[in-house]
């Protein structure tokens, strides 16, 4: 009986490690119901970091144009607060505070199939720093000529990530009531 407790309680306790393990991945977006309005604005100016602060940005590339499809949303979400969205080939940027952090993008779209397209990445962050993140889009032909589709997020370096931003616009977006 004694051996039978003790592997329950091993159990449980690698049970709840392997939890906490996945939870900061999952908390690093916002609620689920939350959704934004989006445009997009031909600006192109690559703001500097607030004083003590890190500036991140990120860049949404997608090249498919197919229905509704054509500019797709996609919320950014770091520590588990929705910061905005960018639509089609765009980008949102904002502040953080130097450390470790969880940033999210999640695509938004009202097809169920999309929106639990999602892409994570954890970064450390220092003051007065600049970070660009790629949010790239991938189609996948289906054998029945059905298309699927991925969300990747990476890290850029500051050449690549600068040319993205001068070569895209900048999202505003506002939370839906």
């Amino acid at each position: 009986m004694k051996s039978v407790l003790v592997a329950i309680f091993f159990g449980v306790c690698t049970c709840i490690q392997v939890m906490s393990q996945v939870l900061p991945a999952e908390s690093a977006c916002g609620p689920t119901t939350a959704h934004f309005d989006t445009q997009t604005l031909a600006s192109r100016v690559v703001p500097q970091p607030v004083e003590g602060k890190s500036q991140i940005y990120v860049i949404e590339v997608f090249d498919k144009v197919v229905g509704e499809i054509a500019r797709p949303t996609l919320r950014v979400g770091i520590d588990g607060n929705w910061m905005g969205a960018d639509k089609g080939n765009s980008y949102v940027a904002f502040s953080v505070e130097p450390g470790e952090h969880h940033l999210c993008t999640n695509w938004q779209s009202h097809l169920k199939r999309l929106s639990k397209e999602a892409a994570f990445l954890g970064f450390t962050a220092e003051a007065g720093k600049i970070y660009f993140f790629r949010a790239r889009i991938t189609e996948h032909g289906g054998s029945t000529g059905a298309s699927t589709f991925s969300l990747d997020l990476d890290q850029l370096n500051d050449d690549e990530g600068k040319y993205l931003v001068a070569s895209s616009s900048s999202s505003v977006s506002r939370l839906k009531k």
